[in-house]
């Protein structure tokens, strides 16, 4: 790269693509900029960034972050990016996009693996990284507390019997 703005770009989109678990790509072509405004706000919401960048430099930036290479990019792309709950950012892209028919989601990539459209749609389907958490920690509650009745119980089951041994006994004397 001849220019120094040029370079510095690409160094700012390579830190953005790296910082970020996810990167989805757009094309906003015949998004209205209140349109735009207002997917960026619904995303900031997740935690997610909506950026407007040029295909050569968004290339480049992914080539540097050692991230896969993405499909053939074409029209005025829109990446976005996000600090962790991938689920959200997909939710408010298709709901998004179901409602204003635009932007078109091109492709992603996720952990370093690219998605299709497809997949970004399934991944919008699934439940808040919050809720993933707490189901988990249900599922790993449920054994320790059935581990806890069932270590007791012996011992109930002992203090059952020797109770009922002493009135036995007790019983007997008399």
């Amino acid at each position: 790269m001849s220019h120094p703005a040029k370079a510095t770009i690409v160094e700012d989109l390579h830190k953005k693509l790296n910082a970020s678990p996810f990167l989805f790509v757009a094309d906003y072509t015949g998004l209205k900029v209140s349109q735009f405004a207002e997917l960026r706000n619904r995303l900031h919401t997740t935690g997610a960034r909506c950026h407007v960048v040029k295909n050569t430099f968004l290339r480049r930036a992914a080539k540097e972050a050692g991230l896969p290479e993405l499909a053939e990019l074409k029209g005025q792309t829109a990446i976005i990016v996000g600090d962790k709950d991938v689920a959200a950012a997909a939710k408010v892209l298709k709901n998004f996009t179901a409602e204003f028919k635009k932007p078109e989601v091109k492709t992603g990539i996720v952990d370093k693996v690219v998605v299709s459209t497809a997949q970004i749609a399934a991944i919008a389907d699934l439940p808040s990284r919050e809720v993933l958490l707490a189901t988990l920690l249900g599922v790993l509650n449920a054994p320790a507390s059935k581990l806890v009745r069932v270590l007791n119980e012996p011992a109930s089951s002992l203090a059952r019997l020797l109770k009922a041994k002493a009135e036995k006994d007790g019983a007997a004397a008399a």
